[in-house]
């Protein structure tokens, strides 16, 4: 009885238009993703890697901010015969000590690092562009899978090294012409492994789904296929840069690669080893820097694969 009593004191007072809005229609209920920013979060979780992050940093802007105020020069000789100025310990004047020149090491190790990073950095976009390239076309070109199979067979066959010392001979000593002997046939293992990752994601039923309604195959592999490849490739850029730089420190062991008068990380460690026992400072501060260098560099990239990886965004 109350309830029919309720429904006939109903009016139309007691409703209110309620107005569309089509923007907030269109609002996600859930938290609002961004990707990049979950990136950021993720890599930023880990103590050590901001450490090692901040390490690098002050790497980099004492590598290629102090050579400009110092002008190290690898050929100056002009202190030789001052006896006061050779082979001084690390000292509040000279903090990394002094060589059989009188030149600061401290002033030739930030030299050293600034070319060795160089090379390292210029060698992993080339190797990284024309792999990432190649790679996605192998991945998806039948006709090109089986020229580039061949031609992979053939160089994968030969160790790397030996390409690059041949072609260091045979090119001469040079910044660009050590670049080229080590990114001329570095590409190569870099694209294969992209085949092989583009090949897993491209038969998967998205992208199945994509082609049966006439997507292009470029399409395909820019939107759909490369932009879940970034922790991969991200995994491979931080496994290739160390590598390159101890690839230009043992080739300028060697005494070939880059012209005389250039300093790097691999001449100093070269050029001091006799020092080893004597003046041990010498020899070891340049290893540590190189150390430092590579080991923060890997740590840093592998928590940034790692990262990316939007597995981890979960």
């Amino acid at each position: 009885m109350n309830s029919v009593v309720e429904r006939d004191n109903i009016s139309a007072d007691d409703f209110a238009v309620v107005t569309i809005d089509k923007e907030e229609n269109e609002k996600i209920g859930t938290t609002k993703y961004s990707y990049w920013g979950s990136v950021a979060k993720n890599f930023f979780l880990s103590k050590v890697t901001i450490f090692m992050l901040v390490l690098i940093v002050i790497i980099l802007l004492m590598s290629f901010i102090q050579p400009l105020f110092s002008g190290y020069d690898l050929s100056n000789v002009s202190k030789i015969n001052d006896f006061g100025a050779r082979y001084n310990f690390p000292n509040a004047k000279y903090w990394f000590g002094t060589d059989a020149n009188g030149n600061s090491l401290f002033d030739a190790i930030w030299a050293g690092a600034r070319t060795s990073i160089s090379i390292g950095v210029i060698a992993s976009l080339i190797i990284e562009g024309i792999g990432v390239i190649v790679g996605a076309i192998w991945g998806v070109s039948k006709k090109f899978d089986r020229v580039m199979l061949e031609i992979y067979n053939v160089i994968s066959n030969v160790p790397s090294l030996l390409i690059i010392i041949v072609l260091s001979y045979a090119f001469g000593n040079g910044f660009w012409n050590l670049i080229f002997a080590m990114t001329c046939t570095s590409w190569i293992g870099t694209a294969y492994f992209m085949r092989v990752q583009v090949m897993i994601m491209r038969d998967r039923e998205y992208n199945v789904a994509s082609r049966t309604l006439g997507t292009s195959t470029k399409r395909i592999v820019l939107k759909n296929i490369l932009p879940y490849l970034t922790s991969v490739i991200v995994t491979d850029v931080s496994l290739t840069l160390p590598s390159f730089i101890s690839y230009e420190v043992f080739l300028s062991f060697l005494g070939v690669g880059l012209s005389q008068n250039v300093p790097s990380l691999g001449r100093l460690i070269s050029q001091y080893s006799p020092y080893m026992t004597s003046y041990p400072y010498l020899f070891w501060l340049p290893v540590l820097v190189l150390a430092l260098i590579t080991i923060s560099l890997y740590i840093i990239g592998q928590r940034l694969s790692d990262a990316s990886d939007p597995k981890t965004h979960m």
